[in-house]
């Protein structure tokens, strides 16, 4: 609803992760950065973790547009299936054909042999898990089963797992420790930092089409980095919100005010202090009169 007023092609903070948005910070591409290193070296098992909106789905979504030809890509966003659900999924993305719907073997036998012609193609096959720490921990040794897949030479299908911090902690179970031993490469994605969420909102603002002055003032960033914790997802609510509550007042740049607007309207974030400014001066007048009375007014006598 405010495209035209702040002469905008399409709104900058979707939800919806597009890779058009896709910004190359310090955190992400350096995680970008050890996902094309790993697989490149043919390494099995890939890890990436990350809190609840810090970009994770995007990173992965970016992984598999940039892979070239010569991979062959088999993705599962939704992993909490049990191990006979999770290879059927599997055969499927390998347009793997079977009789039978529970014969886990047989899904084994057709996976395998599927792999090793792909190979023989000159495909690396990746097989890329989101939301991994939604998995079952018999479906994580399953997982594992696969990566033992391989020819003398080189590994059949190599595995990245892209999971909240939960992964980590489903991971150092001891019935898991094998699996997580063949974890070769690990990547923790930080959140962004006052001068990230900075370039994160003037990145997407240019890449819905803006090209005026500044759009957020630098107060307004300040604030946004504060009660966001530098969570992408949160920014992007935020910076919405805050663009509409400037629409609704006819303002061309959102400010303080209007962040404020949003965060009272916004669940999850983390709320200004309770001394705001108001209520600073509040307490420190409360705090002077105080001192008056114990300081400077002579002592009652009893």
């Amino acid at each position: 609803m405010y495209n035209d007023h702040f002469g905008l092609n399409e709104s900058p903070f979707g939800l919806t992760p597009n890779t058009a948005y896709f910004l190359n910070a310090r955190g992400y591409r350096e995680a970008f950065n050890m996902l094309q290193v790993a697989l490149a070296n043919d390494e099995g098992f890939i890890k990436v973790t990350g809190e609840v909106g810090t970009g994770k789905t995007m990173l992965c979504r970016k992984l598999l547009n940039t892979l070239g030809d010569n991979y062959y890509t088999v993705y599962i966003p939704n992993p909490f299936l049990n191990p006979t659900a999770l290879y059927r999924s599997i055969a499927q993305e390998l347009n793997v054909v079977v009789k039978s719907r529970d014969g886990i073997h047989e899904y084994q036998q057709g996976i395998n042999e599927r792999l090793i012609d792909l190979v023989g193609q000159g495909k690396k096959v990746v097989l890329v898990i989101d939301e991994a720490q939604a998995m079952p921990s018999k479906s994580l040794e399953a997982l594992r089963l696969i990566s033992n897949l391989e020819t003398e030479t080189t590994k059949l299908v190599h595995i990245v797992l892209f999971g909240q911090p939960e992964l980590d902690r489903l991971l150092d179970h001891e019935n898991l420790r094998q699996l997580r031993q063949r974890i070769s490469f690990s990547y923790r994605l930080p959140e962004l930092d006052l001068e990230g969420v900075r370039n994160y909102i003037g990145h997407r603002v240019a890449v819905a089409g803006y090209n005026g002055e500044r759009l957020f003032s630098e107060s307004a960033i300040k604030l946004l980095f504060k009660v966001s914790r530098g969570v992408p997802r949160l920014v992007n609510i935020l910076s919405h919100k805050s663009m509409m509550a400037a629409f609704g007042k006819g303002a061309q740049q959102i400010e303080k005010n209007h962040v404020l607007s949003a965060t009272k309207d916004t669940d999850g974030v983390h709320a200004p202090s309770a001394l705001s400014d108001w209520g600073l001066g509040l307490s420190m007048a409360v705090l002077l009169v105080v001192c008056v009375i114990v300081f400077v007014l002579p002592e009652t006598s009893l």
